[in-house]
């Protein structure tokens, strides 16, 4: 073998380990990996219960519920779809009716959703750039042309 083919020979080893780690390392976090959908992208894409989810919107006016027991129940929504929330916690201080939020649990077999964890905007301006993006596709976005900013301008951190 000459000095050349064992050159050849080494970087095609080289690569085939290197795509062996990688393609190891894809499946190791296919299970860790929690997708977004909007309560539309779940009728379209029909989510299976059980599987972990986070599910984004809008918290629907007038939908907040105290269960007691630290339990509270809410609906969040697109506009289009809107899915009941069940959430046993401590709810973030910025959480509000009207304001966008995203949910992450999955889905029980009687159709509601169980969130283990609740994320609200961070401040009076933002809004997640997932929930803006559904609100949009949805054709229910209020940012353009509306008294206040929205995350296209102020997101990501960012603050007038």
């Amino acid at each position: 073998m000459t000095r050349k083919q064992r050159r050849a020979a080494f970087i095609v080893v080289a690569l085939g380990i290197l795509g062996l780690a990688v393609g190891l390392v894809l499946y190791a976090m296919s299970d860790s990996i929690v997708y977004f959908y909007s309560p539309s992208d779940v009728v379209e894409r029909g989510v299976e219960p059980g599987e972990r989810i986070r599910l984004g919107g809008l918290v629907e006016q007038d939908s907040l519920q105290d269960l007691g027991d630290a339990t509270v129940r809410f609906n969040v929504t697109d506009f289009v779809e809107t899915f009941t929330v069940t959430y046993r916690g401590v709810l973030p201080d910025l959480f509000r009716e009207g304001q966008g939020v995203i949910t992450e649990g999955a889905f029980d077999e009687s159709g509601g959703f169980t969130a283990d964890n609740v994320l609200a905007k961070h401040d009076e301006y933002y809004m997640p750039p997932e929930v803006a993006d559904a609100l949009k596709k949805s054709g229910n976005w209020q940012g353009e042309g509306a008294d206040a900013p929205h995350s296209e301008t102020y997101g990501q951190g960012s603050y007038p």
